[in-house]
């Protein structure tokens, strides 16, 4: 637990360092240009389709026609953007995720291998294309869990729960796999990852849940929704910097747990090795006595 915390505050310092800052702006220009790109060109479609969506289903139809009635007809302008804005944060999020796993945590774990274990070995148990091949694999799986529990998202609860812990699952078994792919062997990050199965779940829960706070920026009401397409990408930003301090949280763990893994291992003293046995011989008998003449 002190190595948790020990590491926590080791990132926190490196979000300060003015090289993690710079390696930031790649994932924000990429993901907020394709953001900002896409609703310039399809903010409007949306709405209109999201509103045309909503006038056949008959129990929205009827919710709108209630708001409406009881003087409440300004509100249903705004429930289409809404609609919209609540299925494309999520998206921000895993697309954020994505970038900073990809574009950031490597160059993050070789500054924190340099400036905190310079002596590490890089044992390269996971190639460049293997890691990203898995942080795709598990951001896909993070969107069809987001698709399968979105019906839940209407009940408050798991409208609030559901979301950080999808992010958070994600971001424990992409940052933890990625961040030991270079130093560990495969033997050693299977090791790591089971031992530490409860460490990394909580710092990838506690990260996702960190992931949720930028929503705050939508906490304008009306003057949110309209500048929806510009806040996405303050969204993006802001996730991007969470993210950043989710890899090098991990990374400042992981690589601490395996140079422990590693010392522990060369301090072990070896077992001498065995005595050979000799086989075990018959015993000798005595030649008999032979009877000759006396003299």
């Amino acid at each position: 637990m002190n190595g948790l915390f020990d590491a926590f505050w080791r990132a926190a310092a490196y979000c300060l360092h003015p090289r993690l800052i710079l390696l930031s702006l790649a994932p924000v220009l990429l993901a907020g240009g394709l953001v900002l790109g896409l609703g310039w060109l399809y903010w409007a479609p949306a709405v209109d389709a999201v509103q045309t969506a909503l006038s056949y289903w008959t129990l929205a139809d009827a919710a709108l026609q209630w708001l409406d009635n009881a003087g409440f007809g300004s509100v249903r302008a705004l429930i289409a953007p809404l609609v919209i804005v609540v299925l494309a944060v999520p998206l921000v999020v895993l697309l954020s995720l994505l970038l900073v796993a990809l574009l950031m945590t490597p160059s993050i774990v070789g500054m924190v291998a340099r400036r905190r274990f310079p002596m590490l070995e890089a044992r390269h148990g996971a190639s460049g294309w293997v890691t990203t091949v898995w942080s795709v694999w598990i951001t896909l799986l993070a969107l069809l869990a987001l698709a399968v529990t979105l019906p839940l998202w209407l009940l408050p609860l798991f409208g609030l729960l559901l979301p950080p812990l999808i992010w958070g699952w994600a971001s424990g078994r992409i940052f933890a796999f990625e961040v030991l792919a270079e130093h560990a062997s495969a033997e050693e990050r299977r090791t790591l990852l089971r031992e530490h199965r409860g460490p990394l779940l909580a710092m990838g829960v506690i990260a996702g849940f960190m992931g949720a706070v930028p929503a705050l920026v939508w906490a304008a009401g009306v003057l949110a929704l309209v500048l929806a397409p510009l806040l996405l990408i303050v969204s993006v930003w802001l996730y991007t910097l969470v993210f950043a301090f989710a890899a090098a949280w991990f990374a400042h763990y992981a690589l601490a747990a395996l140079q422990q893994l590693r010392d522990q291992r060369d301090s072990t003293p070896l077992a001498p090795p065995e005595a050979p046995v000799a086989p075990e011989l018959p015993p000798v008998q005595a030649a008999p006595a032979l009877d000759g003449p006396k003299p």
